[in-house]
């Protein structure tokens, strides 16, 4: 079956400007000084971020898929500034519905920070 694949680096800029566009200001996301005195050190990324760049990279693959359902954990905390392999494993295809294993991993040390799976109906 097919797998999809890319490294990205997301910045504290992504973080604040989904941040606004989502209403999700969490200071954990969104303020740096804050999120020096959690059990993280550092701003987290959202998980709806890690997702929405795997959403982009379905659209890119199927262009007008439609999202028929999704569930995700977030394990571990992605940070901004670390580079992130997201990755799409196709698991099951058929009338015309698609279904995905979905991970992103830390590149530095492999650790997961999302990890789900996700279904599509074609256009």
């Amino acid at each position: 079956m097919p797998s999809i694949s890319h490294d990205r680096i997301l910045t504290q800029a992504e973080f604040d400007l989904f941040a606004k566009v989502s209403g999700d200001n969490n200071p954990i996301h969104v303020d740096p000084d804050f999120s020096a005195r959690t059990r993280f050190g550092r701003t987290v990324s959202h998980g709806m971020l890690l997702y929405s760049v795997l959403w982009g990279l379905l659209q890119k693959q199927h262009p007008g898929a439609r999202q028929i359902s999704h569930s995700m954990m977030f394990p571990n905390p992605a940070y901004a500034g670390e580079a992130l392999r997201f990755k799409l494993d196709e698991t099951a295809a058929g009338d015309g519905r698609r279904s995905y294993a979905a991970k992103v991993t830390r590149v530095a040390d492999g650790a997961v920070v999302l990890d789900g799976q996700t279904e599509i109906a074609l256009p």
